[in-house]
């Protein structure tokens, strides 16, 4: 169930085949979780939106507008039975000539929902031979060219992993396809700076503020010498990784158990921290 750039709401949304974001994928997005209390930290992430917007040189959404959007969109998967999932902002461009070039069309707006199933209770990272280059012209930005991750997540997948593991082009421990990554280290809970090249992550961003996390440059051999290592994401929340690469913990790490209790307690009291 979606809705799109005119506000209605649809089963079966259509996009111009001209649309910047489909041709030359011009375009941002933000995914929430989605639960019959609504979709969470929506603020946060129509915040990032507008930032993603920014750097990409479109003009910010209207967050009112598409927050409402937002709110319509789940009430009505709330209503046909969804639990658990994802609600999809997607902002592109609009209508252009075929190329590079933008053209002078509104931007589009489209806001979905669907189900997914809920992750296990750990996970599993591989690192793949790519990296993410924090130079780019679109470093921070959330944006619908996703083709790479595609890539890497495959990769990751035919090696029995959740998720591939990225370093910078400096060989430091970037992020996830989809996630940003923790590591805990004589108990300490460190994850790379934004400057490494990572999306400043909505999950990411919460951690750090509830709990004593600290941004610090790692190496990507520290997914082999940490203590322990956990995933964060909007769907994911807090996610123990016990297996990376060749290497195995029995079980859950007890820091990244803890804290993965604890950010579940405390998106439990709002929906909109």
């Amino acid at each position: 169930m979606g809705s799109c750039s005119r506000g209605d709401l649809v089963d079966d949304a259509r996009i111009s085949v001209l649309d910047h974001g489909f041709t030359v994928a011009d375009g941002v997005f933000e995914t929430m979780k989605a639960t019959p209390a609504g979709a969470f930290a929506v603020t946060r992430h129509l915040r990032r939106l507008g930032d993603s917007a920014s750097i990409l040189g479109l003009p910010r959404p209207d967050e009112d507008a598409v927050r409402r959007a937002v709110d319509v969109v789940v009430r009505d998967w709330t209503a046909g039975g969804g639990e658990f999932g994802r609600v999809r902002v997607t902002y592109t461009a609009g209508t252009a000539p075929l190329g590079s070039d933008r053209g002078e069309a509104e931007p589009t707006l489209v806001v979905a929902a669907a189900s997914s199933p809920r992750w296990a209770p750990t996970t599993s990272v591989v690192t793949v031979p790519w990296t993410r280059n924090e130079r780019s012209a679109v470093a921070g930005a959330k944006t619908t060219s996703y083709a790479e991750n595609v890539v890497a997540l495959r990769a990751a997948h035919e090696q029995g992993a959740s998720e591939a593991v990225l370093a910078n082009t400096r060989g430091e421990l970037c992020e996830g396809t989809g996630s940003n990554v923790f590591v805990v280290v004589g108990g300490r809970v460190l994850t790379p700076p934004v400057d490494s090249g990572c999306l400043a992550g909505i999950t990411r961003e919460l951690a750090l503020e509830w709990f004593d996390a600290v941004e610090e440059v790692l190496p990507l051999s520290i997914l082999q010498e940490a203590d322990e290592v956990f995933l964060t994401s909007s769907t994911r929340d807090v996610h123990p990784v016990v297996r990376a690469d060749s290497r195995h913990w029995p079980s859950a790490g007890p820091v990244a158990s803890r804290l993965q209790e604890a950010f579940r307690d405390q998106a439990t009291r709002t929906i909109d921290p």
